[in-house]
């Protein structure tokens, strides 16, 4: 079997991740990497199961932290619902209902 692959759920959210520290944006890309090459098998620390089909990949650095939202899909392939700079401990309510909502619009494709 080869690599996943990732897509995004809106141009606007890579623009998102783009936008980040570089340092925040250079761990995305070796997070990123590491999914595509371990898809599931992708791990805390790295990665962490949110519940009903939604993980979160979890960059970290010295600027501070931040979060993908992502799922899996038929095809080997993996969608970036939502990404967002965590500024509390705990995810907020906002940034879960919008990931779980874009979870139910590409389950409905």
């Amino acid at each position: 079997m080869g690599p996943f692959v990732i897509d995004y759920f809106h141009p606007n959210v890579f623009e998102t991740i783009k936008e980040w520290p570089p340092d925040i944006f250079a761990d995305y890309v070796r997070l990123s990497e590491m999914l595509v090459l371990y898809g599931p098998n992708l791990r805390m620390p790295h990665s962490r199961a949110m519940g009903d089909s939604l993980f979160e990949l979890r960059a970290r650095s010295a600027s501070g932290d931040a979060r993908v939202m992502y799922c899996f899909r038929h095809g080997r392939r993996i969608v970036i619902l939502h990404a967002f700079r965590k500024n509390t401990r705990h995810t907020a309510d906002y940034d879960l209902a919008l990931s779980r909502k874009r979870l139910k619009e590409i389950r409905r494709d």
